[in-house]
């Protein structure tokens, strides 16, 4: 049986494309799940979105920020902590802690500033209104941050449709691939059987003219 000759010209370059695209996809899906899925609701984080230029360059808008609780004491000069800006309420600010007060009965203020503000927030932060502290941020996720937060319910179902498709490439290919092999190898049988069966009447026209 002949080994199967190496896939040559368009063949091997769209085999090449579809399994580089389909494995890039499939990456790419499961990393943002981690990112804006996994990691947050394994620590308790929030993922949020940068949406004005206040924290320019440091967070420009559009980054995701995920935001870890952290306990009040901790919370040191130069964190970005993102607050309320009404306790109790969802509207939420994440800028950069300039300066930390305390009063005689323990409690802490804080004053925050955007990188890209000329001067800080109007009023102190105080510690109801904290919600954490930012954890760590990626460019330009924040909008499929804001797509995944908006209706979560079609995120699993998105993936379930790539790795299946994903997994219905992977065996269409195989397929294919080992469907050649076969044919191939059917063609190097018939082949030799008809050079044995040759060889065998030569011999016996052979032994008749003997």
């Amino acid at each position: 049986m002949t080994p199967a000759r190496p896939r040559t010209g368009w063949r091997a370059i769209v085999h090449a494309l579809a399994l580089g695209l389909s494995t890039g996809l499939l990456v790419l899906v499961a990393g943002l799940a981690v990112v804006l899925v996994v990691v947050p609701k394994a620590t308790g984080s929030t993922p949020l979105t940068v949406l004005t230029q206040s924290m320019e360059p440091t967070l420009p808008p559009g980054t995701l920020l995920v935001v870890r609780p952290t306990p009040i004491d901790d919370i040191r000069v130069g964190d970005v902590v993102t607050y309320q800006i009404t306790s109790g309420q969802p509207a939420v600010i994440s800028h950069r802690v300039v300066s930390i007060a305390s009063s005689s009965d323990g409690s802490r203020t804080f004053t925050l500033k955007g990188d890209n503000n000329a001067l800080p927030d109007p009023a102190p932060v105080t510690a109801a209104q904290v919600r954490g502290v930012v954890w760590y941020s990626v460019p330009d996720v924040g909008l499929v941050n804001q797509l995944v937060n908006g209706s979560r319910s079609w995120l699993v179902p998105t993936m379930a449709g790539v790795l299946l498709a994903y997994g219905a490439l992977m065996i269409t290919l195989g397929t294919v691939s080992a469907a050649r092999r076969r044919r191939g190898a059917g063609r190097s049988g018939n082949g030799g059987h008809g050079r044995r069966r040759a060889q065998g009447t030569h011999r016996a026209h052979r032994a008749t003219l003997g």
